[in-house]
C-alpha cells in the first residue's frame, strides 16, 4: 500500500484482535526516505519497464501535475496551501501539540577530536520558518517545464517512525488501560493511477457510507498532503472544512515518509480529537499506483 502502509497495519492488527487472532497488537511503520539509493541521471522504478514501454509508469510528480491540470488547481492556490501547511505546522510546534506523540530519540554528534555528543531529538525539521506565498512563487516546476508543482507545494524528502498500540476492550480492561480511540473502519479504493492523488475522495465516501456517517460528523480530518494540487482537490470534492481539516499543518511542512504516515496522521489525529473533546476522526491518504485509503476513529470518553 506505499503511503497507506502505517494506516493498513493499524486495519491489519484489528482484524487480527476482531478475528482472535490477536488481543494485543503494535502497528505503524517507518521510512528512511534520505537513505534511499539514487543512481544515475534517470531515476525510475525499473530501467527495463522504462525502456520498453515508457508510458506504463507514471512518475508521482507527473500524477500531481496531471491533477492540477485536469481539475483546474491553480499555482497560487497551491502555494497558499503550501503556506498555510508551514504556519500551521510551526504554530503548533510553538505551542508543544506535538510533545506527547513524539519519543525523544537520542542522536549522535562528534566533536573535531572525536568526542561523541548524545543530542536529543524530539522536534520535527522539515517546517521552515519564513515560508510565504511570495517566496513559493519564486521556485521553478520541477516536474514540467510548464507546470505548478515545485519543491515547495509538495512533500519533502524525509524519514520518519510511528507506531501505534492496538488492543482488543477485554485485554485493555483486563490490563486496567483507557484507550484514545475505537479503530470503527477501514477503506480503500481504486482510481486512475495517472490522478492518484484523487484517491482519498473514493476512499472517505466508501468509509462514509459503512459507517452511516456523513462529512458533517466528523471532527476531525488529517489528508496526507503528497502534493497541494492533490491535497486541495480532496478538499474540495469533499466539502472538508479549513478548520476540521490538518489543523496542525499536513505532509507539505512535516514530511510523508512513506511507512510511518498512516500511523503519524493517526497520532496526530487523535491528540487533536482529544483536545476537541470531538467523537469521530478520519485518517485518509491518497496511494502510488491508484489507490485511496481512510480510517475512522471514534474517541473514548
Amino acid at each position: 500500500r506505499f503511503c497507506s502502509s502505517g494506516l493498513q497495519s493499524i486495519a491489519f492488527a484489528a482484524g487480527q484482535i476482531a478475528a482472535g487472532y490477536n488481543d494485543i497488537v503494535i502497528a505503524g511503520g517507518m521510512e528512511s526516505m534520505s537513505m534511499v539509493p539514487m543512481t544515475g541521471f534517470k531515476p525510475s522504478a525499473s530501467g527495463e519497464l522504462m525502456d520498453a514501454m515508457p508510458t506504463a509508469y507514471t512518475p508521482m510528480g507527473i500524477t500531481a501535475e496531471n491533477v492540477a491540470n485536469r481539475f483546474e488547481i491553480a499555482r497560487e492556490a497551491q502555494d497558499e496551501f503550501a503556506a498555510e501547511s508551514h504556519a500551521r505546522a510551526l504554530k503548533a510546534i510553538a505551542d508543544g501539540k506535538f510533545v506527547d506523540e513524539i519519543v525523544t530519540v537520542n542522536g549522535v554528534t562528534y566533536g573535531p577530536n572525536g568526542e561523541r555528543t548524545l543530542v536529543p531529538f524530539n522536534v520535527d525539521e522539515m517546517p521552515r520558518p519564513g515560508t510565504t506565498v511570495e517566496a513559493l512563487a519564486g521556485l521553478r516546476p520541477v516536474f514540467a517545464a510548464k507546470g505548478s508543482v515545485t519543491a515547495g507545494n509538495a512533500s519533502p524528502l524525509s524519514d520518519g517512525a510511528a507506531m501505534s498500540l492496538v488492543m482488543s476492550k477485554a485485554k485493555s480492561d483486563e490490563l486496567g488501560l483507557k484507550p484514545m480511540a475505537y479503530f470503527r473502519g477501514f477503506a480503500t479504493a481504486g482510481v486512475d493511477p495517472a490522478i492518484m492523488g484523487i484517491g482519498p475522495i473514493p476512499a472517505v465516501q466508501k468509509l462514509l457510507k459503512k459507517a452511516g456517517l456523513t462529512i458533517a460528523d466528523i471532527d476531525v480530518f488529517e489528508v496526507n498532503e503528497a502534493f497541494a494540487s492533490q491535497a486541495l482537490y480532496v478538499k474540495q470534492q469533499l466539502g472538508l472544512p479549513a478548520d476540521k481539516l490538518n489543523v496542525n499543518g499536513g505532509a507539505i511542512a512535516l514530511g510523508h515518509p512513506l511507512g510511518c504516515t498512516g500511523a503519524k496522521l493517526t497520532a496526530t489525529a487523535l491528540n487533536e480529537l482529544k483536545r476537541r473533546e470531538g467523537k469521530y476522526a478520519i485518517v485518509t491518504m491518497c496511494i502510488g499506483g491508484g489507490m485511496g485509503a481512510a480510517g475512522l476513529f471514534e474517541r473514548v470518553v
